[in-house]
């Protein structure tokens, strides 16, 4: 049986399953589930979607899922070495481990954009939780708020670097003493916030008009676009090609079933999106605002909502708290695996590392926060096709979420299903003949074709 690499050279693993499938609902559970996959839910035929989107979740989210936290249990590393490791014991090339230090560098480079906006929700929370919402009681006072927000770099800096901060704090601390304990406590408050909110939307909401959106099926809807949509959705939902599950994969212990958890993962995941769609939209429908909102929903148009409301400023404050822990939890997610990738290659210890990696990502960020000001006009790569009007942020969202993510994707699952040995994976998923051998075709063939048209559609959008 093969010894978990992290643990001989004295690293950490988690204490228990509870642990990992917090960690990595947390990881998974970002800010688009909460507005995103609920939006394109009620535009996309309702609880058809949801069908459809189930098969996706399951059929290709958990295999992928379950690949890649079976490279990360059997590499022990990071995840440019779980991917050599896997490789070598495979008896092919080693250079596959420039796939796992391309996640990486996705990671690094969603977290400079991502760390802005979650400064953006610690602000909103604090103005919640000290009331300032009741002043926010109309479009246009919201609105310009928002504007006045994006204008201010000054205080986009004090509350990227509060996130930050935070963040650093808990991954300073380890795995179990840190990201474990913070998670255990913080993914249970974000489903009874989510529990709270859902309460009170069914009783001051229009709450029939939101469950038709989100579950009424209209089969008339579901065409090959939307199929399209369900599966970039998936894939993009269970966070893989981070370099977060393989960094969590590594301190999984043997015992814990990869493909349980993986279920449990998905399963999890699922439900707080559509949680977060029954939380929010009975409260769009009852004030007449736009459901297809997005960002401009979060930080524009639920204020006034909430400024309007009977028990408006407990209830923004709790719901910009839960906002606030999805983000956190997911940016945890994805510093951690650039720190382990810079423990094992730079020598360098947790501490310190957290620091520097916080810093460097702080400084990183001043360009995604001028973005939205003074260099908001600045197009870096004009003289590109299609790239004549996008400024740096566009320019990061691109490379990561169209091109780094469905492509270290595609090659996370061409890598497990084609050129890591049967052997290895056998092992280590641990599963009945009949359930690896499903695993082993989904990962094989419907996997790499379902990502290859999300990376190929996204370059051609």
């Amino acid at each position: 049986m093969h010894a978990n690499p992290s643990s001989a050279d004295g690293g950490q693993n988690w204490s228990s399953r509870f642990g990992f499938i917090m960690a990595s609902v947390g990881f998974a559970v970002g800010l688009g589930n909460i507005w995103k996959f609920p939006y394109i839910t009620g535009e996309n035929g309702g609880g058809a979607f949801v069908l459809v989107y189930l098969l996706c979740a399951f059929g290709i989210g958990v295999p992928i899922l379950m690949a890649e936290v079976f490279i990360g249990r059997r590499g022990g590393g990071a995840a440019s070495t779980d991917m050599r490791r896997v490789a070598e014991e495979s008896g092919v090339s080693p250079r596959w481990s420039a796939v796992g230090g391309m996640t990486v560098w996705t990671a690094l480079l969603i977290n400079v954009v991502y760390a802005v906006v979650a400064g953006w929700v610690l602000r909103y929370l604090f103005l919640a939780a000290t009331g300032q919402f009741e002043a926010l009681d109309t479009g246009e006072r919201s609105a310009a708020y928002f504007g006045d927000m994006l204008k201010d770099p000054t205080g986009m800096f004090f509350w990227t670097g509060l996130v930050l901060g935070i963040c650093g704090f808990i991954i300073a601390a380890g795995i179990q003493k840190g990201i474990e304990r913070a998670v255990t406590v913080l993914m249970p408050t974000l489903f009874v916030l989510l529990l709270i909110m859902v309460g009170y939307s069914a009783v001051t909401g229009a709450f029939a008009e939101g469950v038709r959106f989100l579950f009424m099926p209209d089969f008339s809807k579901i065409d090959a676009n939307v199929v399209l949509v369900a599966i970039g959705q998936a894939f993009f939902s269970v966070s893989v090609a981070m370099a977060g599950m393989m960094s969590y994969g590594a301190y999984l212990p043997k015992d814990i079933s990869i493909g349980r958890s993986a279920m449990l993962i998905v399963s999890a995941d699922t439900l707080v999106a559509l949680l977060a769609g029954l939380a929010i939209f009975p409260l769009v429908f009852q004030h007449g605002l736009d459901p297809s909102g997005g960002a401009g929903l979060i930080f524009e148009t639920l204020p006034v909502a909430f400024a309007q409301m009977p028990g408006g400023r407990i209830f923004s404050a709790l719901f910009f708290m839960l906002l606030s822990v999805a983000a956190i939890t997911s940016m945890v997610g994805l510093l951690e695996p650039v720190l382990h990738w810079a423990e094992e290659n730079l020598k360098v210890k947790r501490r310190p590392a957290s620091v520097i990696l916080c810093a460097g990502l702080f400084c990183c960020s001043l360009a995604s926060i001028y973005s939205y000001n003074q260099l908001q006009g600045l197009h870096p790569v004009a003289w590109l096709p299609g790239f004549e009007t996008r400024n740096i942020n566009d320019i990061l969202s691109f490379l990561t979420d169209q091109l780094m993510l469905p492509l270290g994707g595609l090659l996370i699952a061409i890598f497990a299903g084609w050129f890591a040995s049967r052997a290895v994976s056998q092992d280590e998923l641990g599963l009945p003949d009949g359930a690896y051998s499903l695993w082993r075709f989904l990962i094989r063939y419907p996997v790499p074709v379902a990502i290859a048209l999300v990376l190929v559609l996204g370059i051609g959008g």
